[in-house]
């Protein structure tokens, strides 16, 4: 059976470096740092996302600051607010927890974020600075993915990383960030053409499509490192239902050399990254 990477673990490692780099901030006197979520509407997978996020910043040491407003909410007061944030000097990184309502443009809403606030480095100018290799604010569910991979194999140079999935919150920034590695990288996607066949190719292969066990073990070549970003419900034969990944697992695993589950793989990096990025925003501000 393959090696289970414990984004769990990992992500508790990282969380206790953060609060002790914030420890020793305070320690000297300097004042903490400060993440601000926003979250529009009442959707209950949102609400506990954004719980945790709350609770997990302040167990680092950060100050959190949480704005939950109506799903009827105005674009341009959502804009008013992301101004205020922009120019509070105790603010950080700003979150705006997505998707957004319908009536609400949310590519406006991303770019109207200060970029060296943007702790979801989904800005363009963040996204225009991973790519031309600039130090900027990265996505989180990418630094996480790689995070993983690395601890399956600490050096990533020279390995084929293929990806499945385009979007531009994890398939196009993690194709820059292990280009970064020295990996040579394959974006496929629906319009792939024998796609089993350019999964094999993968030293990495990484799911991010949102179809769950979409890829089975005709799709992993023995001994590759699988990390899955997926995380869907489905239906049990008990009438409840459980999260699945983008990948077979059970399947995937007699086959690979090391895998993440789900949950606990992928999901607990988000977060904890996350933190990271606004520790890492303070110090670009305060220097």
């Amino acid at each position: 059976m393959a090696q289970i990477l414990d984004g769990k673990a990992l992500a508790a490692e990282l969380r206790e470096d953060v609060k002790a780099r914030v420890s020793a901030l305070l320690a000297a006197g300097k004042r903490p740092p400060g993440l601000a979520v926003v979250l529009l509407g009442e959707d209950p997978a949102s609400k506990i996302y954004v719980g945790s996020k709350v609770k997990q910043t302040e167990a680092a040491g950060m100050r959190s600051f949480h704005h939950v407003l109506p799903t009827s909410t105005p674009e341009a007061d959502l804009l008013e607010l992301v101004a205020a944030l922009n120019a509070d000097p105790a603010v950080d990184g700003i979150l705006v927890q997505l998707p957004l309502p319908a009536h609400v443009d949310s590519a406006k809403v991303i770019e109207a974020i200060d970029p060296d606030k943007d702790v979801d480095g989904f800005h363009p100018i963040n996204a225009g600075r991973l790519a031309t290799g600039l130090p900027g604010l990265v996505p989180c569910t990418p630094r996480g993915c790689v995070m993983l991979a690395k601890r399956a194999t600490p050096d990533l140079t020279g390995l084929h990383a293929v990806i499945v999935g385009r979007s531009n919150i994890v398939g196009k920034p993690l194709a820059q960030l292990l280009l970064a590695e020295n990996c040579t990288v394959t974006v496929a996607h629906s319009k792939t053409r024998d796609l089993p066949g350019v999964c094999r190719a993968g030293d990495i292969l990484v799911a991010a499509v949102g179809r769950p066990q979409m890829l089975g073990t005709a799709h992993v070549k023995p001994g590759a490192i699988v990390i899955d970003v997926g995380m869907n419900r489905i239906a049990t034969d008990e009438g409840r239902s459980r999260l699945v990944g983008d990948v077979d697992y059970e399947a995937a695993a007699r086959v690979a050399g090391a895998i993440t589950p789900v949950p606990g793989g992928v999901g607990p990096m988000t977060i904890a990254c996350l933190l990271d990025n606004t520790l890492i925003a303070y110090g670009r501000r305060e220097s």
